[in-house]
């Protein structure tokens, strides 16, 4: 059986990991809500984008030898 010192420093112990785990759950949270935030900002750069190339992508439908739709002969060596 364990004796009074050896219950009371492991109670210690129990009690310092705790704090510490509480700590490291609000560093977390913290992390957390600042990623969100900055996701949020960025919805309406990322909705224009999508009107952008929604555009971009409409008018270049009609005629299939753009410059982007034209693919090249890769050369093997």
């Amino acid at each position: 059986m364990a004796n009074l010192k050896e219950i009371r420093t492991r109670i210690g112990s129990v009690a310092s990991t705790m704090q510490i785990t509480s700590a490291m759950k609000m560093v977390s949270a913290a992390k957390l809500k600042r990623a969100q935030d900055a996701i949020t900002q960025m919805r309406p750069y990322a909705e224009k984008l999508r009107e952008i190339l929604v555009n971009i992508s409409s008018t270049l439908e009609g005629s299939a030898e753009g410059a982007y739709s034209q693919k090249e002969k890769l050369k093997k060596y």
